[in-house]
Protein backbone atom coordinates (compact mmCIF):
# COMPACT_ATOMS: atom_id res chain seq x y z
CA UNK A 1 0.00 0.00 0.00
CA UNK A 2 2.34 2.54 -0.95
CA UNK A 3 0.90 6.58 -0.36
CA UNK A 4 2.10 9.27 -2.66
CA UNK A 5 1.92 12.59 -0.96
CA UNK A 6 3.30 16.20 -2.39
CA UNK A 7 5.20 14.15 -4.71
CA UNK A 8 7.08 11.85 -2.26
CA UNK A 9 6.57 8.18 -1.78
CA UNK A 10 5.45 6.33 1.56
CA UNK A 11 5.23 2.84 2.62
CA UNK A 12 1.81 3.61 4.71
CA UNK A 13 0.42 5.72 6.99
CA UNK A 14 2.46 6.48 10.56
CA UNK A 15 5.43 4.80 9.10
CA UNK A 16 8.92 6.65 9.27
CA UNK A 17 11.33 6.95 6.07
CA UNK A 18 14.95 7.88 5.84
CA UNK A 19 15.64 11.20 3.48
CA UNK A 20 19.14 11.20 2.66
CA UNK A 21 18.86 13.70 -0.04
CA UNK A 22 16.84 16.56 1.65
CA UNK A 23 19.22 19.18 2.67
CA UNK A 24 17.65 19.59 6.42
CA UNK A 25 15.64 16.63 7.65
CA UNK A 26 17.01 13.31 8.32
CA UNK A 27 13.25 11.49 8.36
CA UNK A 28 9.66 11.88 7.19
CA UNK A 29 6.59 10.81 8.15
CA UNK A 30 3.29 10.75 6.69
CA UNK A 31 1.70 10.98 10.28
CA UNK A 32 -2.01 10.57 10.25
CA UNK A 33 -4.58 10.43 13.20
CA UNK A 34 -8.34 9.97 12.79
CA UNK A 35 -9.03 11.76 9.45
CA UNK A 36 -6.09 14.36 9.33
CA UNK A 37 -2.91 13.51 7.30
CA UNK A 38 0.19 15.51 7.65
CA UNK A 39 3.47 15.41 6.97
CA UNK A 40 6.23 15.73 9.24
CA UNK A 41 10.49 16.00 8.33
CA UNK A 42 12.14 15.49 11.63
CA UNK A 43 15.86 14.80 12.76
CA UNK A 44 18.72 16.80 11.96
CA UNK A 45 20.76 15.24 8.72
CA UNK A 46 24.11 13.47 9.70
CA UNK A 47 23.30 13.46 13.46
CA UNK A 48 22.90 10.38 15.13
CA UNK A 49 20.75 9.84 18.16
CA UNK A 50 22.08 7.92 21.36
CA UNK A 51 19.29 4.97 20.33
CA UNK A 52 17.50 2.72 22.91
CA UNK A 53 20.67 0.88 24.34
CA UNK A 54 22.92 3.74 24.80
CA UNK A 55 26.54 2.42 25.74
CA UNK A 56 28.55 4.72 27.33
CA UNK A 57 27.65 7.42 30.05
CA UNK A 58 27.49 10.61 27.04
CA UNK A 59 25.20 9.09 25.25
CA UNK A 60 23.14 8.34 28.21
CA UNK A 61 22.99 11.68 29.29
CA UNK A 62 22.49 12.93 26.04
CA UNK A 63 19.28 10.79 25.64
CA UNK A 64 18.20 12.07 28.33
CA UNK A 65 18.81 15.54 27.85
CA UNK A 66 16.77 14.87 24.90
CA UNK A 67 13.88 13.53 26.74
CA UNK A 68 13.40 15.99 28.74
CA UNK A 69 14.02 18.84 26.98
CA UNK A 70 11.12 17.82 24.55
CA UNK A 71 8.71 16.02 27.00
CA UNK A 72 6.07 18.50 26.39
CA UNK A 73 5.96 18.10 22.51
CA UNK A 74 6.50 14.02 22.48
CA UNK A 75 3.34 13.87 24.40
CA UNK A 76 1.26 15.83 21.84
CA UNK A 77 1.21 12.48 20.11
CA UNK A 78 1.48 11.16 16.55
CA UNK A 79 0.79 14.56 15.15
CA UNK A 80 4.31 16.04 16.60
CA UNK A 81 7.92 16.21 14.58
CA UNK A 82 9.25 15.76 19.02
CA UNK A 83 7.15 12.55 18.93
CA UNK A 84 8.89 10.66 16.02
CA UNK A 85 12.27 11.79 16.77
CA UNK A 86 11.61 10.47 20.13
CA UNK A 87 10.29 6.84 18.32
CA UNK A 88 12.98 6.56 15.55
CA UNK A 89 16.13 8.12 16.65
CA UNK A 90 16.48 7.88 20.21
Amino acid sequence: MAITYRGEKFSGYNKPKRTPKHPNKSHAVLAKEGSKVKLIRFGQQGVSGAGKNPSSAKQKARRKSFKARHAKNIKKGKMSAAYWANKTKW
